[in-house]
């Protein structure tokens, strides 16, 4: 079993150095506001660690594990995150644009204003529960059963959610330019805010008679 780094205050060539070794796991450290930019962090685990406002720009973050970590503000441009796991992290405000997301799994993470645009992603991207506010233009949810998402208030513009299913999710108020709805499930799903002139945007798409009733009641119709 590799030994572990605990409760330490790290420096760029703190973590080089322990990357280069056999470290593997990463308990309680901090290194907020740390240039990490390119480096190669592939497998290695962290544990309750500290890196709001650090620069992952361009790293491999490949395999690697989060779990109870503070990321708020943390920038992860054009990072390679492919089948990384982050379990009750506060990522609010940090960007992944254009990062590699393949297989990649957010559970009960805090992603509020969170930015994914241009992200890559083949197979499964599992986010779960709070986008508010977050950025994800022509991200890909097709096919997939999404439970208890809150994208209110998200930019979603051009993104795809055919076939999907929402199953308690919301999607009040969130902007939906272009984004595609074909043969999605909506009917467990918060539309609130949508107006008539919006229900284009739903083309193709299954809604509940309630649903249905908010869009005419604007028309002063009643639905029974």
């Amino acid at each position: 079993m590799h030994p572990l780094i605990h409760g330490q205050t790290l420096s760029r060539s703190d973590l080089e150095a322990l990357v280069g070794g056999k470290i593997r796991t990463l308990s309680e450290c901090v290194f907020d506001d740390v240039d990490l930019s390119g480096l190669d962090l592939n497998g290695l685990v962290f544990e309750r660690c500290s890196f709001k406002g650090a620069d992952f720009t361009s790293a491999q973050l490949e395999d690697t594990r989060f779990a109870s970590c503070r990321g708020a503000m943390a920038n992860f441009t054009a990072a390679r995150l492919d089948a990384s796991t982050w379990k009750s992290c506060d990522l609010n405000n940090a960007r992944f644009t254009g990062a590699s997301l393949s297989e990649t799994a957010f559970t009960g993470c805090k992603l509020t204003g969170a930015d994914f645009s241009r992200s890559r992603h083949v197979g499964t991207v599992s986010i779960e529960p709070t986008l508010t506010s977050a950025r994800l233009p022509g991200f890909s949810f097709r096919n997939q059963t999404l439970e208890t998402l809150d994208f209110s208030h998200a930019d979603l513009a051009g993104a795809d959610f055919r076939g999907a299913v929402l199953n308690s999710c919301s999607l009040r108020d969130s902007h939906l330019v272009d984004a595609r709805f074909d043969n999605a499930d909506l009917r467990g799903a918060d539309l609130g805010g949508l107006r008539l002139n919006d229900a284009r945007r739903f083309r193709g798409a299954t809604i509940s008679r309630a649903q249905a009733g908010a869009l005419l009641s604007e028309l002063g119709l009643k639905v029974h």
